[in-house]
């Protein structure tokens, strides 16, 4: 049951080393030689050509990927000259194995792609323009989320079309709350709140909030409370690391402090944070709107479903998002393109459906309507798109955050204090920032 739950969310903040593997083989995959069919679509508002197959690519590998397939056979169904083929690959392997796949001309004709890796594949010409889809289909900011819809621009050109926003929520167990004498329909919503929370819990002998030394989920934890304290992981220009800053080393502090009041184990194991929640032996986590599925699967866990608590001066919460993307050809074949712009917009306006599987979807007519707001849990998260801290879209990036997450993981285990850990990993990711530029050409 984990497995899957686990390998799906190595997705979320891939960037592991995924730009240096997509320099190594990309660099001849930029655009196609001529076309072999003319077109016959209209930006993706219909397909009237000949009958054309598409295979298309993505990580879904948990209990979302069964609904997507669904969907997918229900496409296939109301569009007898387009044939969806489903190729399905945990994210790690799917990102690393694109680039070959890709370059060998074996590649998928449509790749669902997370926001924070889409700017990497356009530099080196992977995958194509889709401005052309946006107007055909009169999309625009209004119909998202602004932070969605600037997430799929790369030098001010769309290569993206959003499908969902999957942010980190706080899950907490109500019946650890109530042993402690807490109100388990109150969730702590302030610091002082929290803090009173986490004071009581340790008075009945709980530990309430295990602090994960990992990316999963106490990296994504401190990149929330980062920009919960006004800072930034880096500069508007995204040309300087600055998750060095004073606001930066005091919410690291912060937690690091939890850790040395007795509120959290010293080090915990992968997942051990979350696995306590579930067990009753913490009160509080924040982790992933993927995990919504597996609390549901044992309701006698009393798992509860909030936004992230605002423990520093706003609100803000991790989050990444799924986009479509359309992969470049050696040989463009405009019939495909065009099957494949109708299949994007069809799947876009049938994310009420795709929220089921866990995510909250981006089109804003879908997310305002009263279906979606009946889907328990998944809704309750919708309002974190708000103020959701998303990846800056630039090439390279994921390695650069790998950079901040080590450099949390040395202040939590204790390697480094708090600011030397954060000077240490500014100063790497500024310079890899430097190298991204000059490997990318911007």
């Amino acid at each position: 049951m984990m497995h899957n739950e686990m390998s799906r969310r190595r997705l979320l903040g891939l960037g592991v080393g995924l730009g240096a593997a997509a320099s190594l083989t990309l660099a001849g995959c930029g655009g196609g030689s001529a076309s072999k069919s003319t077109a016959t679509g209209n930006g993706g508002k219909e397909y009237t050509g000949p009958k054309v197959s598409l295979n298309l690519w993505n990580g879904f590998t948990g209990g979302d990927g069964d609904i997507f397939k669904k969907l997918v056979e229900q496409f296939n169904a109301e569009h007898q000259n387009i044939a969806i083929a489903v190729n399905t690959y945990r994210w790690d392997d799917y990102y690393s194995k694109l680039p070959g796949a890709v370059s060998s001309g074996s590649g998928p004709d449509i790749a669902v792609m997370h926001m924070d890796q889409l700017a990497t594949f356009a530099a080196r010409g992977v995958i194509t323009e889709l401005d052309d889809v946006a107007k055909a289909l009169e999309l625009s900011e209004s119909d998202f989320a602004p932070t969605v819809w600037k997430g799929g621009l790369y030098n001010n050109k769309r290569y993206g079309i959003p499908l969902d926003m999957h942010p980190l929520g706080f899950y907490y167990n109500k019946a650890v709350m109530q042993k402690a004498g807490l109100d388990p329909n109150k969730p702590p919503t302030t610091r002082d709140e929290f803090t009173a929370a986490l004071t009581e819990l340790k008075k009945s002998g709980v530990q309430g909030f295990w602090i994960s030394p990992f990316q999963f989920t106490g990296g994504m934890t401190f990149y929330s409370l980062l920009h919960q304290w006004g800072g930034t992981l880096f500069d508007a220009e995204v040309t300087k690391a600055t998750f060095n800053s004073d606001p930066a080393v005091e919410a690291c502090t912060w937690l690091v402090d939890l850790i040395k009041q007795g509120h959290s184990p010293s080090n915990v194991g992968q997942d051990g944070d979350y696995l306590a929640l579930k067990s009753g032996k913490n009160a509080f986590n924040f982790n992933g709107i993927w995990q919504i599925n597996d609390i549901a699967k044992d309701p006698s866990a009393q798992i509860g479903v909030a936004e992230l608590p605002q423990i520093g001066s706003q609100k803000a919460a991790w989050a990444n998002s799924h986009n479509f993307t359309i992969v470049k050809q050696r040989s463009a074949d405009n019939n495909k393109i065009s099957g494949a712009k109708v299949f994007i917009n069809w799947l876009s306006e049938h994310s009420l459906d795709w929220a089921k599987g866990g995510q909250v979807p981006a089109r804003k007519e879908v997310r305002e309507g009263a279906e979606f707001k009946a889907i328990p849990n998944v809704a309750t998260l919708a309002p974190e798109l708000d103020y959701a801290a998303f990846p800056p879209a630039v090439p390279g990036l994921g390695e650069v955050v790998t950079t901040f997450y080590t450099s949390f993981n040395e202040a939590v285990l204790g390697k480094k204090s708090p600011k030397q850990a954060l000077d240490d990993g500014a100063a790497k990711a500024t310079k890899q920032l430097e190298d991204n530029r000059k490997k990318y050409g911007s």
